[in-house]
């Protein structure tokens, strides 16, 4: 398996503030944590769940799908899992609200694809791990906190904290922390900041859309 335990694991995936070790998210808070109602942790852990089982799906039949075929399964479970419009609004700062509505979705859409097929590329092999989160959710300044692991026989659980943000189609994940590390996002960040100051949002689109297509080659 590519991934390997390392913060290329999740990294694509999220593109925010994901530069800090998890013991520095409560310190980094003005305000408490505080444990959230079981109806509101149920709907909170309900998107990282289904994620988790569609990716699961994959790495178990990941040879008979393919690179493309894991691409096809992952997508909808990606989409729906992550709230990608907040995700870019972040990645790109303050050139956000000079981008049109076009390229606005444009840039979206290619980095949801990307991040899908880097979920369809490093998660190529299944040897018996498995996912599992907790029911106990933390709120923080209107957001919820799902903590989760994968167990990975002999080895160490691999641990990831979700930020969780209400939106009108429900909890959708809008930052990762990976075993308390600091991630790989932020070269991520920088190289897409330098791509953006270079050549614009078109720039980074077609950037993006370039990662996607080579990633899917296999």
């Amino acid at each position: 398996m590519r991934f390997q335990y390392r913060t290329r694991l999740l990294a694509t995936a999220l593109c925010l503030s994901l530069g800090v070790p998890v013991a520095a998210l409560a310190q980094s808070q003005p305000t408490p944590a505080s444990e959230v109602s079981p109806a509101e942790a149920r709907a909170a852990v309900q998107p990282v769940r289904a994620f988790y089982d569609a990716l699961l799906y994959t790495m178990k039949h990941a040879k008979q799908l393919g690179i493309r075929g894991r691409f096809a399964h992952l997508e909808p479970a990606v989409s729906n899992a992550f709230d990608f419009e907040v995700m870019t609004q972040f990645t790109v700062g303050q050139h956000w609200d000079k981008m049109t509505p076009a390229e606005r979705e444009a840039l979206i859409d290619a980095f949801r694809r990307l991040t899908t097929a880097d979920y369809a590329r490093n998660f190529d092999a299944y040897g018996g791990e498995s996912f599992s989160v907790s029911p106990t959710v933390e709120k923080r300044d209107g957001d919820d906190i799902v903590s989760s692991q994968m167990d990975v026989p002999g080895k160490a659980p691999v641990r990831f904290v979700y930020r969780m943000h209400k939106t009108p189609r429900g909890w959708r994940i809008v930052d990762i922390y990976l075993n308390g590390y600091i991630s790989e996002v932020a070269t991520r960040r920088a190289d897409f900041a330098s791509t953006l100051q270079s050549g614009g949002v078109a720039a980074l689109t077609q950037k993006l859309d370039e990662m996607a297509n080579r990633t899917l080659k296999g």
